[in-house]
């Protein structure tokens, strides 16, 4: 399912316009995406928890030269799965 497919399907479900979904679906990204930047953890109860953390520089190398490079450390978002949601998809 990508993007557009859920506006449709919670607009659908939820009786509402696909205009309206779209502004639903957009803001609740927007706000999760301005939380996590923040070094806010996003927890949604039964669900999963967003989350920036940080990834330790490392060596690596250059596929085209085999030469050594230095990768800086940085920030990546990450989501963890909630029990409920691990239940329901394992069928347990």
């Amino acid at each position: 399912m990508n993007k557009g497919e859920l506006i449709e399907a919670l607009a659908t479900e939820n009786d509402m316009s696909v205009s309206q979904s779209r502004r639903y679906l957009e803001s609740m990204l927007d706000l999760i995406e301005k939380k996590i930047k923040k070094g806010e953890d996003v927890n949604i109860t039964g669900f999963g928890k967003f989350e920036v953390v940080k990834r330790a520089g490392r060596k690596g190398r250059n596929p085209a030269t085999g030469e050594a490079i230095k990768v800086p450390a940085r920030k990546v978002p990450k989501f963890t799965a909630g029990v409920a949601l691990k239940r329901s998809i394992s069928g347990k």
